[in-house]
C-alpha cells in the first residue's frame, strides 16, 4: 500500500467459476432484472481446468469514472447497464457499512479500476459471462468487506448475467426462478455440495471459438415470442424435471441425472428450432457428439456418459470419475493425443490409456469422421468449488493494471 490515505489503493481479487446447466434458462419474463421464466440447475466445474481471474480495485485518484479491463482490453463500462446494475448495488450495500460506521474509508464514494481475465474463449459457448459476472461481483463484495451470503449476492449477479448467479456457489446449484415482480425471491442455492458427489467429470469438446450467430438474450426473445414448444417446457417440463435431478443429485443417481440432462439438452433446442426464424446453435459436430454418447451407452450396455450443449456447439459430456477409460478413452482414441488440451489437470486418469473403453467397431464411423476433423480441443475438468479469494492481483499496490 501507498503511504498517505489519499493515495492508497484498496485490492481484492478473486476467482469464480464456470458452470454448466443441465436443466437450462431459456427467456425472461423480465428483461431488466434479468428474471427468467424458468429455474435452472448447473454443475459448478472446478476452476483448475476453467475460470475468470478478477482484480477490483478502488482509489481516491483514480480517473472519475469505473473502469473495466477484460483481457487485455479497456471495456465500455458505461453502456453495459448489466455491470453498471451490479455495480450501484454493491455500491449501495457499502454505503450501508459506512454510514453505520463513519470509521470506515469510504470506499463507495472512490472510482472502480476492474481488471479480468478469462482462461477459455470469451462468447465461445463456454458460459463465460457467467464466471465474469460472478468474479465481478465477488471481488467487489470482498473489497466493500461486505457482509452479504453468496445466496444474498446471486440476486446482484443475476442482473449481470442469469446465469452468474449460479457461479457464486461450488457443486450442484439450482437457480430458482422465484415469482415475485422485484426478483428477490430469484436467486441461487446449493443443492450439493462438490464433497457430496466430488466423482463428477466433465469432458468438453470444443467445436468452435468464434462467437455465436444468435446472441444468448436476443435468441432467448425469439424463442420466447414464436416458439410454441416454449411455453409448456417452461410452465411444466422444466419444474418437473428439475424435481426429479434434484433426487437423482441427492441419491447420486448418475443414470437417472444423464437421462434427465440429455433430455432436457434436446428440449431446450428444440424450442429454438421451433423459434421463428429458427435458431442453430448446435452444427453437424455436435450432433455426431451426441451419437457418440448414445453409442457408447449402449456398446456398454449401461448409461456411463451423458451430453448437454449451452448455446453454443460444444459438446459437454459427463460422466463418472470411475468410467475415465470408458468415455474419455474412447475420445482420445477418436481424436487422437495431438489435439490440444489433453495434458490439462484431470489428464492423470488417461496418461497411460492407449486402447478405447469401447471399440471403435461399436462406433458410426461417420461419427468418428466427423469429431476427428471439427473438434479444436478438449477440455478435462469435473464438478469444482465456487468463488475462492486470492493473492494473486492484476492491479499493482500504485494501481497499475498488471497481467495474470
Amino acid at each position: 500500500m501507498a503511504a498517505s490515505a489519499d493515495s492508497q489503493v484498496f485490492r481484492a481479487t478473486t476467482t469464480a467459476p464456470v458452470n454448466i446447466a443441465v436443466i437450462k434458462y431459456w427467456g425472461k419474463r423480465d428483461a431488466v432484472l434479468n428474471l427468467p421464466t424458468n429455474s435452472s440447475l448447473s454443475v459448478t466445474l472446478s476452476q483448475r481446468s476453467l475460470r475468470t481471474l478478477t482484480t477490483a480495485s478502488c482509489a481516491p485518484f483514480y480517473p472519475a469514472k469505473d473502469e473495466l479491463t477484460l483481457n487485455g482490453k479497456p471495456q465500455d463500462i458505461q453502456s453495459s447497464k448489466r455491470t453498471l446494475a451490479c455495480l450501484a448495488s454493491l455500491r449501495a450495500h457499502r454505503r450501508e457499512l459506512e454510514d453505520a460506521n463513519p470509521s470506515l474509508p469510504k470506499l463507495s464514494s472512490f472510482p472502480l479500476r476492474i481488471v479480468s481475465e478469462n482462461n477459455f474463449p470469451t462468447a465461445a459457448g463456454l458460459a463465460s459471462s457467467a464466471a465474469g459476472f460472478a468474479a465481478l461481483v465477488r471481488a467487489v463484495a470482498d473489497l466493500y468487506q461486505l457482509p452479504q451470503s453468496p445466496r444474498d449476492l446471486s440476486r446482484i449477479a443475476r442482473q449481470g448475467s442469469g446465469s452468474a448467479c449460479r457461479s457464486l456457489m461450488g457443486g450442484y446449484v439450482a437457480w430458482r426462478a422465484g415469482s415475485l415482480e422485484d426478483g428477490s425471491d430469484s436467486l441461487a442455492e446449493e443443492v450439493a455440495p462438490q464433497s457430496h458427489w466430488p466423482e463428477m467429470r466433465a469432458l468438453i469438446l470444443v467445436v468452435s471459438a468464434a462467437k455465436k450467430d444468435v446472441p444468448s438474450t436476443e435468441g432467448m426473445q425469439t424463442t420466447v415470442a414464436t416458439s410454441n414448444l416454449f411455453a409448456t417446457r417452461a410452465s411444466t417440463v422444466v419444474p418437473e424435471r428439475m424435481a426429479a435431478i434434484e433426487t437423482a443429485i441427492q441419491n447420486r443417481d448418475f443414470p437417472a441425472f444423464a437421462e434427465i440432462t440429455m433430455r432436457d439438452s434436446n428440449s431446450f433446442h428444440a424450442t429454438c428450432l421451433d423459434s421463428w426464424p429458427p435458431i442453430f446453435y448446435m452444427n453437424d459436430v455436435s450432433r455426431a457428439a451426441v451419437r457418440l454418447v448414445h453409442d457408447i451407452n449402449r456398446a456398454i450396455g449401461r448409461t456411463v456418459c451423458a451430453y448437454t450443449y449451452d448455446a453454443g456447439p460444444n459438446a459437454v459430456i459427463y460422466y463418472l470419475e470411475k468410467d475415465t477409460e470408458l468415455v474419455a478413452g474412447t475420445v482420445k482414441a477418436i481424436l487422437g493425443e495431438k489435439t490440444e488440451g489433453w495434458e490439462g489437470p484431470f489428464y492423470t486418469p488417461l496418461k497411460d490409456v492407449t486402447t478405447p473403453g469401447v471399440s471403435l467397431d461399436e462406433i458410426d464411423p461417420r461419427t468418428v469422421e466427423s469429431l476427428k476433423d471439427g473438434v479444436s480441443r478438449v477440455i478435462l475438468t469435473g464438478v469444482g468449488e465456487g468463488p475462492i479469494s486470492v493473492d494473486q492481483h492484476l492491479v499493482s499496490e500504485k494501481g497499475d493494471i498488471l497481467s495474470a
